[in-house]
Formats: structure tokens, sequence, C-alpha cells
């Protein structure tokens, strides 16, 4: 699965270098956005259960539980965790 597609993020182009679905019906999709980026083999995931996953080209991370958790991680380590209305700063 080659060829050269453009980031929905403004990012600039990358390559999907893997991608598909396991038996469970849950995705995911390999990309990489060459030497430039802190993070060049970025990936994300999405499961049936609603919770998602984004290993981003600039460092960071993002998870989202589906169910009203999510977590965010900058490349230096800070970010936030939120619980419904609740958040907190790394």
């Amino acid at each position: 699965m080659g060829g050269k597609d453009e980031s929905s993020s403004g990012s600039g182009g990358y390559d999907v270098t893997s991608s598909g679905t396991n038996s469970q019906g849950n995705h995911y999709c390999s990309r990489d956005y060459g030497e430039s980026a802190s993070n060049s083999n970025s990936y994300h995931y999405s499961n049936t259960d609603g919770s998602y996953y984004y290993s981003n080209p600039n460092g960071s991370t993002y998870y989202d539980s589906g169910s009203g958790y999510a977590n965010y991680t900058n490349s230096a380590g800070g970010g936030w965790t939120s619980y419904g209305d609740q958040k907190s700063s790394k």
C-alpha cells in the first residue's frame, strides 16, 4: 500500500506504509512522514469499542477511550488527561 497521499492535518505529505483491519474489526494505519518529522513513522488505530490512539509526526500522542477518558502527551512529555468534564495537566 504505497503511494503518496496528502495529509489532512496540514503537515505535508506521507506514505502509507501499512494498514488493515484485524478479525475483530480494529483498524490500523502506519504512515511515514519522512526524515523532517520528529516521529517519521507515525501510526493510528481505531477499535470497534470506540477507542482510538494516534502517534503523531510531531512526536505527540493522543488516546481516547471512546467512553469519556482522553490523554494527550506532547513531544516534551507534557500534556493533559481528561475524564468527562475534568481535565488536568501533566
